[in-house]
């Protein structure tokens, strides 16, 4: 009987040195969860094991538990590397199959998908109008095309003109500077992305706290003159609300009609000096793609060339009523399974699915120190039990040699 045993202990001490050496192997693993052998006391069946004097009968392998517990973060310079600081799990479309991972190490592949080293694919809540829809996952797919431009519809104008200007002494002419007293240009862009210039003159007129205002594209007048007014504090009284529209103006492009507001709410007559402290715009080009930005929500956002960013997706997130229930699958991955319980989906921020790091990658939750001490421990169980084995040996052939 001390054979068997002592044998069962030699297979619990094995699989312990299995589990510890799994363990070792993967410290370098980003997202990987260690795992934990349990074991239990084995007694014969019978009428024997109800005695308190009753023998064990050796040990053998309860469960391997996973260690679900958070890694350390590490920081690389790859935006698409990230990160989940809680319980959640980032979801991938593996082949049709839905599989879960802490291991944040993504890339792009030739079709522009966002996947993992095995070409499972991210996950993500579409976007819908200013909100995600949360009850609909799609892959994350980086958009490839150019993004479109937006025509000019609308300049803000915050200047000073100069409480002591005078009129000029002869009539209005781009070409001739002695006709205006202050100028100033923005670049606006038409429906199909393409620049045109925008040159505003300023001209004051015989009345007091009176200006006359010229608008120009490319050096084609836009509508006439239009006049703006200012009472004796130097604030804008003429426009109400102080916005001027000249015209339409029709670009030689090809291109939809620019129809051009501007906004002259900021701008006051004050002292001596003509000053710009804001003249902007709200068009733009088209753009390439040139990065990718991921809030700690989840939100990923595509940057083009034109300084705009579109969102793409909000990064889906799913948590487990008991994590360690999932199943192995490979490749840092895991598979939801009955001991599990149910999927549950949600957003980073909320809950307890934690917050998404870009540029960060999650650590195995691997202390090197305790697995090696666990190393040691379970190779004197092995020693022990084969020494166990050695000591009946010696005791069956006493027993034999008994003359």
């Amino acid at each position: 009987m001390p054979f068997q045993v002592s044998l069962s202990g030699l297979n619990a001490a094995s699989s312990d040195l299995n589990v510890t050496a799994n363990n070792v192997s993967n410290v370098n693993t980003t997202g990987f969860k260690r795992s934990r052998a349990n074991f239990m006391e084995l007694f014969a069946t019978g009428l024997q094991s109800v005695s308190s004097n009753a023998t064990g009968q050796g040990v053998r392998l309860a469960s391997v538990d996973q260690q679900i517990t958070q890694g350390n973060i590490d920081f690389t310079e790859n935006n698409l590397d990230l990160a989940i600081s809680g319980d959640g799990f980032f979801t991938l479309n593996d082949g049709g199959a839905t599989t879960y991972t802490r291991a944040g190490a993504f890339g792009v592949d030739r079709n522009g998908f966002v996947v993992n080293a095995t070409g499972a694919r991210l996950q993500v809540y579409p976007e819908q109008g200013d909100e995600f829809n949360t009850g609909q996952l799609e892959d994350l797919r980086l958009i490839t095309t150019d993004s479109a431009p937006q025509a000019s519809s609308e300049v803000e104008a915050g200047l000073n003109l100069p409480a002591d200007a005078i009129e000029p002494g002869v009539a209005f002419d781009p070409d001739d500077p002695d006709s205006y007293n202050h100028t100033r240009s923005v670049t606006i862009f038409d429906s199909l992305g393409t620049e045109h210039q925008a040159t505003y003159y300023f001209r004051k007129t015989a009345n007091d706290n009176e200006w006359e205002v010229h608008l120009q594209i490319n050096d084609d007048p836009v509508g006439g003159a239009e006049l703006i007014e200012f009472d004796g504090s130097g604030s804008l009284i003429d426009p109400p609300g102080g916005t001027l529209n000249f015209g339409i103006w029709t670009p030689p492009t090809g291109a939809d009609d620019i129809d051009l507001d501007t906004d002259f709410s900021n701008t006051t007559q004050f002292g001596s000096a003509f000053t710009v402290n804001n003249l902007t715009q709200d068009g733009f080009a088209s753009g390439r793609l040139i990065g990718v930005d991921i809030s700690e929500e989840g939100v990923v956002f595509a940057r083009f060339t034109n300084g705009q960013s579109d969102a793409l997706g909000k990064v889906a997130l799913t948590s487990f009523a008991n994590p360690q229930g999932l199943e192995k699958i490979g490749d840092t991955a895991w598979a939801e399974t009955f001991e599990s319980g149910q999927a549950l989906r949600g957003e980073a921020r909320t809950g307890s699915f934690g917050v998404i790091q870009s540029g960060a990658l999650e650590s195995a939750n691997v202390n090197l120190t305790e697995e090696l001490v666990n190393m040691i421990t379970a190779q004197r169980n092995f020693q022990a039990n084969a020494q166990m084995i050695s000591t009946a040996d010696n005791i069956t052939q006493t027993i034999i040699n008994i003359r």
